[in-house]
């Protein structure tokens, strides 16, 4: 090669390099944001990996056991939930939930935050289930819920630019009840405020807190995870708020929903709120306990209130009104006939709201649908807002994922469907080996997908069903792959697996 062409090709290389920079992006929060839509921009993702012989594996990382959190990615940052199974510093023993920072690079930790367990009644924080809660990322700071139900804002450069504030309490809160507080070290996270919901607005866990938080201005908007105890046929809180705004700063709680959801949860509250924006004006959603979808009208992002208010209720639609309302809790177990409840965050495109919903996996009927509403009407939208349902075989924890027209969703049955976003009409299924808790993600023309039978697939998004590429993990999946800066992310009950493009030698 002679040496024009040579500085030729170089140019053409940065050129490139230039390119793939331009569409590569951080994915600071779980979903497009705003619209919880399971879209990414990226592009030059793999079509397929080894991980046997590490083909395309950029790293992989240890989560312990249980695993059910999806990442997020921002500023050279990955953040994802995990529990101790495996302790990353000697000084944390026993069971706790934790939440891992660690080098974009590389997988390198660069902090954590371990949180102990609440204790008494194990209904309230599952044993050694990992961290479920996907944080939010703005800047240098980190938004999320821990197992405990506490709303906290970190810095994410944790202690290296020191122990900021005004929360100074690191070191007990490590510790278990009862024990002294333990020296904050490097690999501690900083916690910078927070924010008890079971003291802010008295809520009730079980099992689980899964909330993952939208972020709006100065406004926080989260669900509360109140919840039945431990008999599954008691509400212990049942005038506890299932949506509330807090303010970002401070963490001041300065809305929430009046609805009185509480009484007829069925199981939990697990559904996050999105936004869009109707006519003009700024729409909370979200999906309640109860089955039913919710408009509330955003608050002023610039300018919270002072005292905390009541979110005005934009419109109300129930997902499944033939569901009993009264006495929720005796159909408990019933396989048949039960309440229904939504658990994947509902998606706003196009004026509509995509969400599913149906009976609960554990405690309620089988049957789920998929749900379009016209988000445009007001009021009590029931009988006039849908737009068409798509029929569920089995329960539905997902989240669609809607791009040129199509729409992919998963269910527990383990089938991926693609329907038609404006008719509703099916074009294809796929069956995978086992429940499907997570969500599709469709990025660079494909759709990725694993579910609990290990199993993981890439299908080409298009009405007709082709599968790019299959294999199989060492580890059931829970959670729903990302993509950000080339980097495909896969997080199994486990690791977390760094997928990329590895450049091909000349």
């Amino acid at each position: 090669m002679t040496r024009r062409a040579a500085s030729y090709c170089q140019l053409l290389g940065a050129f490139a390099m230039v390119a793939l920079h331009a569409v590569a992006e951080d994915q600071p929060q779980w979903g497009e944001r705003h619209s919880r839509n399971m879209v990414s921009r990226e592009t030059g993702l793999p079509r397929q990996f080894d991980l046997a012989t590490r083909e395309n594996v950029k790293w992989t990382v240890p989560l312990g056991s249980d695993a059910f959190a999806s990442p997020v990615v921002a500023s050279g940052r990955v953040l994802i939930g995990a529990n101790n199974a495996e302790p990353r510093d000697p000084r944390h023993q026993g069971d706790r939930a934790v939440l891992l920072c660690l080098n974009e690079a590389d997988g390198s930790l660069v902090w954590q935050l371990v949180v102990p367990r609440l204790e008494d009644d194990l209904f309230l924080d599952w044993p050694n289930i990992g961290w479920c809660s996907p944080p939010t990322v703005e800047g240098d700071r980190v938004y999320t819920v821990t197992n405990r139900c506490e709303v906290v804002c970190l810095d994410l450069n944790g202690q290296a630019n020191g122990n900021d504030g005004p929360y100074q309490d690191e070191g007990q809160h490590m510790a278990p009840r009862g024990e002294p507080a333990m020296d904050v070290a490097a690999l501690d996270a900083d916690i910078l405020w927070l924010t008890d919901m079971k003291e802010a607005v008295g809520m009730y866990p079980h099992d689980a807190a899964h909330c993952s938080i939208l972020l709006d201005g100065q406004a926080l908007y989260l669900n509360t995870c109140n919840a039945v105890d431990n008999t599954h046929r008691v509400i212990r809180k049942p005038d506890a708020p299932s949506l509330i705004a807090l303010d970002k700063t401070t963490g001041r709680v300065v809305a929430q929903d009046g609805e009185h959801i509480g009484p007829i949860i069925f199981h939990s509250t697990w559904s996050s709120p999105s936004l869009g924006e109707v006519n003009g004006k700024r729409l909370v959603f979200f999906g309640g306990g109860d089955g039913v979808c919710y408009a509330f009208a955003a608050l002023n992002p610039l300018q919270l209130p002072e005292t905390a208010q009541i979110l005005e209720r934009v419109w109300r639609f129930d997902c499944d009104p033939a569901a009993p309302k009264e006495n929720v809790h005796s159909y408990q177990g019933n396989l048949q006939e039960s309440p229904s409840n939504i658990k994947g965050m509902p998606v706003f495109y196009n004026n509509r709201i995509y969400v599913t919903a149906g009976g609960d996996i554990w405690q309620g009927k089988k049957k789920a649908c998929l749900k379009c509403i016209d988000a445009t009407q007001t009021g009590e939208v029931t009988t006039t807002a849908e737009r068409w349902t798509y029929p569920l075989e089995l329960h539905a924890c997902a989240t669609p994922a809607i791009a040129d027209g199509l729409l992919f969703v998963t269910d527990c049955r383990g089938l991926v469907h693609c329907v038609d976003a404006e008719t509703g009409a099916p074009y294809w299924t796929h069956k995978l080996r086992r429940d499907i808790w997570g969500s599709t993600l469709v990025a660079d023309g494909k759709v990725y997908v694993g579910s609990q039978g290990r199993d993981f697939c890439i299908f080409a998004a298009s009405k007709e069903k082709q599968v790019l590429f299959a294999t199989e993990f060492e580890a059931p999946i829970n959670s729903t792959p990302v993509a950000a800066n080339g980097v495909l992310y896969v997080a199994t009950m486990r690791h977390l697996y760094a997928i990329a493009e590895t450049p091909k030698a000349e």
